[in-house]
């Protein structure tokens, strides 16, 4: 019994032993094998991004360094990210203070009204006799009460509700939209060109829901004497016909909804009206510019002659008016390089500019891929991006919009720009054509507002980063623009999309490529389609031999003369 024992001792002790010798022959083979490591490192590893020449060198794709330098440079940048996270966290802790600031002063002003109105009670009374519990409504919140009752009251008073206003023409009507349970029915289609669809902003959906369900409440509830010996119906949605609404900017929304009514010909109609309340103050705050830089990135691919009328208005505006800008070019292939290197230079020696970068990449072109790799390229800190084209137009006013209306950890800006229609067809044929400063009108026979392109955008480098950049594998032209505005919809940065008046797109000749997959190439000539002309213009161009004949016949013939 004992031999058995100490058998299975001496076994146990065996495989142990031998279980420790195989963990320390495994630790030997990984801490003596330095250059299967340094490989490991180089393939774990990010690539960098291209270099940034101090005065407008040009960069080159370039492997990572291997081993401790890569793991140096991974936690350099590491380090910015978490040096810019926790700057935007101080931002926002100051502001809360700030709000929180001055919440409490119209906390404290509510309260010393409140007390005054108490102490002008008798023995706690107030002057309609009801006493002022813990937690009660004194004098001063029921007057706040009525004045704001009766300020929604006015509001309904002013607006179109119980009879017409006097207008003067037919340009100043506020026009109603018409909606039932499944579409609405609009004038103004936005994006989506749709002149009837299903609600497909959420605010949109909410409203008309909450509309519907305050009209059927009040359908379904008793009314004192009204349907009395009558067989009260119970309504549903499904006895919703129809409705309109509009909204008054300044009053409110007006709604009007017809139902069944008990009858086959009979109907029951409901007005609401959901007016707007008075003006609230939100935040009252300073904005220094003076040291936000912008970095414009430009991705390019021959365009030589478009990239010299592009560096004309670049000069004037980002040098000579705004001065603090840097341009970053990422240039595609070899074709015109040495063009495009030139015209940098030539300015740099004119105008002692140093604030550029030309990175070059030798591949086939993607605007995305260009544009990632310029942001990821800058080393200078957290810097505001504008990713901009070859031929757009921008001016001063609007690098401070820019500026203004993005905050990093917050705000993004997508601004809506003016796109031109082609000169030749708006001003007959090229003698006619005006210099570009001078086409730069914004009205409906010049051009459009691009309200379905999101390829020119501000925003902040950390944003970018953390956002997840472009999708890089998207080529040729169209729709990496699309997917990086979607990822900031789907965070919680707001996105600011507005029209802007100094962002311009210059009509170009617009090609598309056979090799386009099937839905890029819809895109593309939906885009060359719309960048042609107006609908007017183009209906012109479409009928001008009907034109043509009736001017013809319309031409008084020359009497002939008798002879004598």
């Amino acid at each position: 019994m004992l031999r058995r024992g100490l058998l299975a001792w001496v076994s146990r002790v065996g495989v142990l032993l031998v279980l420790v010798c195989c963990s320390l022959s495994l630790l030997y083979v990984m801490t003596c094998s330095p250059h299967s490591e340094d490989n490991l490192v180089s393939h774990a590893l990010p690539r960098p991004g291209l270099g940034v020449g101090a005065a407008g060198g040009t960069g080159s794709a370039q492997s990572g360094p291997p081993g401790w330098e890569g793991y140096q440079a991974m936690l350099v940048e590491r380090e910015e990210q978490h040096k810019l996270h926790m700057a935007s966290l101080k931002k926002q802790i100051a502001q809360l203070k700030e709000a929180l600031q001055e919440r409490s002063e119209q906390l404290k002003g509510v309260q010393d009204t409140m007390e005054r109105a108490a102490g002008r009670g008798q023995g706690g009374q107030s002057p309609g006799g009801g006493t002022l519990g813990e937690g009660g409504q004194g004098p001063g919140a029921d007057r706040s009460h009525a004045d704001l009752q009766e300020f929604l009251r006015s509001q309904l008073g002013r607006a179109e509700v119980h009879q017409g206003t006097r207008l003067p023409n037919e340009y100043t009507v506020v026009p109603f939209e018409s909606f039932t349970l499944q579409r609405v029915y609009q004038l103004e289609m936005g994006l989506t060109r749709h002149p009837e669809e299903k609600p497909v902003r959420k605010d949109r959906k909410d409203e008309l829901s909450e509309a519907l369900e305050t009209a059927l409440r009040s359908l379904n509830t008793p009314r004192d004497g009204a349907d009395k010996g009558r067989t009260t119906k119970v309504y549903s949605p499904s006895d919703f016909i129809e409705g309109i609404s509009r909204t008054e900017k300044d009053k409110g929304t007006l709604y009007e909804l017809t139902f069944k009514g008990d009858q086959s010909r009979e109907f029951r109609k409901l007005v609401l009206f959901r007016p707007f309340g008075p003006l609230m103050k939100v935040k009252n705050e300073r904005v220094d510019t003076a040291n936000v830089p912008i970095n414009i990135i430009v991705p390019l691919s021959q365009r030589a002659d478009k990239f010299r009328h592009f560096m004309h208005n670049f000069r004037e505006v980002c040098v000579r008016q705004d001065g603090r800008v840097h341009l970053t070019v990422v240039y595609f292939g070899k074709d015109q390089m040495n063009e495009v290197r030139s015209t940098l230079e030539n300015m740099s020696r004119e105008i002692n500019f140093k604030n550029f970068s030309l990175l070059q990449l030798n591949e086939e072109f993607s605007r995305g891929r260009g544009l990632d790799v310029g942001a990821r390229a800058w080393k200078g800190g957290n810097v505001l991006l504008f990713f901009c084209d070859v031929d757009i137009y921008f001016t001063a006013d609007f690098l401070n919009t820019c500026r203004l209306n993005t905050q990093p950890g917050k705000k993004v800006f997508y601004p809506v720009l003016f796109s031109q229609y082609n000169p030749t067809l708006i001003y007959g044929n090229h003698d006619h054509i005006p210099p570009v400063e001078q086409q730069l009108a914004i009205k409906k026979d010049t051009g459009f507002w691009r309200d379905f392109g999101f390829g020119m955008t501000c925003q902040y480098r950390s944003d970018f980063i953390n956002i997840g950049g472009f999708d890089v594998d998207i080529k040729g032209w169209g729709g990496e623009d699309v997917h990086l505005y979607r990822k900031y919809l789907h965070s919680n940065l707001l996105v600011v999309r507005s029209p802007s008046r100094g962002l311009f797109h210059l009509w170009h000749e617009k090609r598309c490529a056979d090799e386009l997959p099937p839905e890029q190439y819809r895109m593309c000539m939906q885009s060359k389609a719309m960048n042609e002309a107006s609908h007017g213009q183009l209906g012109m161009l479409f009928f001008r031999h009907e034109i043509e004949a009736h001017l013809r016949k319309q031409k008084p013939q020359r009497p002939v003369a008798k002879k004598t």
